[in-house]
């Protein structure tokens, strides 16, 4: 990290994250849905519905509610949304979130299933999942950033995505 005259060291991933934040709660404000460069496309972005939490969530939670470990966030019970475990979003989300593949979490929701709890829905497109999330009280999913609308708020975006399909 180099630093400039006066300039105080920080860490790059917050600042990285939160610069994201940021630039996708002005695109979501601006009712765009998404900002024109090309990082922006390879973006993945975690949702909720509109009305929801517009603050930031920090990764290891979002690992935790989709590891079901984390049931609430305040006093909303939420619900984790997949894509199919074949698709380039949930490869990559699994591998930046969760640390594993989805096919190497399947030992662990086979083990989860026999302690009664089951692993997240999975719906077949981004689509689906903005579809679901904006109409489902606490349901989080996570899609394309250039798929982002109105209907959904951004809670956290992943740099280096596939690109987008839009």
């Amino acid at each position: 990290m180099s630093l400039r005259r006066g300039q105080a060291p920080v860490p790059r991933a917050p600042l990285a994250r939160l610069a994201g934040l940021v630039g996708a709660a002005a695109c979501a404000l601006a009712g765009l849905g998404l900002c024109g460069s090309a990082a922006a496309e390879n973006r993945v972005a975690v949702i909720v519905a509109a009305g929801g939490s517009g603050a930031p969530w920090p990764l290891d939670d979002i690992a935790l509610i989709y590891r079901r470990k984390k049931q609430f966030v305040g006093p909303a019970r939420v619900q984790p949304i997949n894509l199919p475990s074949q698709h380039p979003l949930r490869q990559f989300f699994s591998q930046q979130v969760l640390h594993k593949s989805p096919e190497e979490l399947d030992d662990y929701w086979r083990d989860m299933y026999f302690n009664g709890i089951s692993p997240p829905f999975v719906l077949a497109s981004e689509e689906a999942v903005i579809r679901f999330v904006a109409s489902t009280p606490g349901a989080v999913g996570y899609v394309s950033q250039c798929a982002v609308d109105r209907r959904v708020a951004v809670v956290a975006l992943l740099d280096g995505g596939p690109p987008c399909a839009k």
